[in-house]
């Protein structure tokens, strides 16, 4: 029996199997409007026979987006566009989830085609960005942030939580919190970048407070049945690794005492010099320290697109679900490919039926 293709059930959602479409930024939104590129594109990854879907960071606000082209939710028209994208995904048989993000100090930026990098100050498609203290990224990402009132600091957290409101009225089943890779919950954590003299800086605690405070908020409204998750980055590759990643791990603890179902391990990304060891599963071992000493499940991405690979860090328990992203851009029926390359029985279940019977038949 593959591990990877056993059902994985958290509150009253079941996969069907333990293989994610992870969030992968599309940069084809207008004004935050999803569009025929987005349903197209969610509806190939849900057909492939994942088991979860996951949309792409969708910005809790105009200036929380990446690029002039991310999704957003910040109005109910947004989030009616994205109820179709929510029905394609569950008529494929995958679980629809969405990952809501604000980008602080990296908005404001040029598609990656364009640059990847900060919008022209006298370029009128760019805006004020925002962060913990007033730190730019670096780099590429030289603009420098406007550091957040306490009233900024509310203002954002109700963001979240109006954007979880509109995402489950849009019939998402699964929720994840972007707390990673150096966009606004991420740099309050990190020291790299939170400065801060007041309760949201300086300790580990502080550093965590508008992090835990939001999950507390979002958790509130997010139906108690379906899953709640955050994506955080439990280290950076910047040297100090076992200190940032006990911490971390405390701050998992916490989240899961909030009221956070699972954790997607990732890596900060809020500074620019890391010494970071890609390669097959590299994350793995972190994860599973993480899913031990929180006691808490786990998903993980980056290094994981191989099947036997997969199977790997499953049967291992190193992951609970496995977050698949460019393998699936490549081959949007990854699922099917992994199931007959690890032998799986009637491999072609793993699609919708029509599919199903033609590859079956002949």
């Amino acid at each position: 029996m593959s591990a990877l293709f056993q059902p994985f059930k958290l509150k009253d959602v079941t996969l069907r199997n333990r293989i994610a479409v992870p969030p992968m930024c599309q940069y084809m939104a207008v004004d935050g409007l999803v569009n025929d590129w987005h349903l197209t594109h969610y509806t190939s990854m849900a057909r492939g026979g994942a088991g979860l879907v996951i949309v792409e960071a969708t910005a809790v606000s105009p200036e929380g987006r990446i690029t002039p082209g991310c999704t957003g939710i910040w109005s109910d028209d947004l989030a009616q566009a994205f109820i179709p994208v929510v029905q394609a995904i569950k008529s494929a048989g995958a679980v629809p989830g969405i990952q809501i993000a604000h980008a602080g100090r990296k908005a404001s930026a040029n598609r990656p085609w364009e640059g990847d990098n900060h919008i022209a100050e006298n370029d009128a498609r760019g805006w004020q960005t925002i962060a913990p203290s007033a730190i730019a990224y670096g780099n590429e990402l030289p603009k420098q942030p406007q550091a957040m009132t306490l009233d900024d600091i509310e203002r954002v957290r109700q963001d979240f939580v109006d954007a979880a409101k509109r995402a489950r009225d849009a019939g998402f089943e699964w929720l994840e919190l972007h707390f990673a890779h150096g966009y606004l919950a991420q740099s309050f954590f990190s020291a790299h970048s939170n400065h801060r003299n007041d309760i949201y800086g300086g300790s580990a605690e502080n550093r965590a407070r508008f992090l835990l405070e939001t999950l507390r908020a979002v958790r509130e409204v997010w139906p108690e049945n379906l899953p709640l998750t955050v994506r955080f980055g439990v280290l950076e590759y910047d040297g100090r690794d076992e200190q940032t990643l006990v911490e971390s791990i405390g701050l998992v603890r916490d989240f899961k005492a909030a009221g956070m179902d699972m954790i997607n391990v990732s890596i900060g990304f809020t500074v620019p010099e890391t010494s970071i060891p890609w390669g097959p599963a590299f994350l793995g071992p972190i994860a599973e320290r993480v899913r031990r000493e929180a006691d808490v499940p786990v998903s993980s991405a980056w290094g994981f697109g191989t099947p036997e690979v997969a199977e790997r860090v499953v049967k291992e328990e190193q992951l609970d679900v496995v977050m698949v992203g460019r393998s699936h851009l490549a081959n949007p029926h990854w699922a099917h490919f992994a199931a007959k390359q690890l032998e799986v029985e009637r491999a072609s279940w793993t699609l919708p039926a029509p599919y199903a019977h033609w590859l079956a038949r002949y």
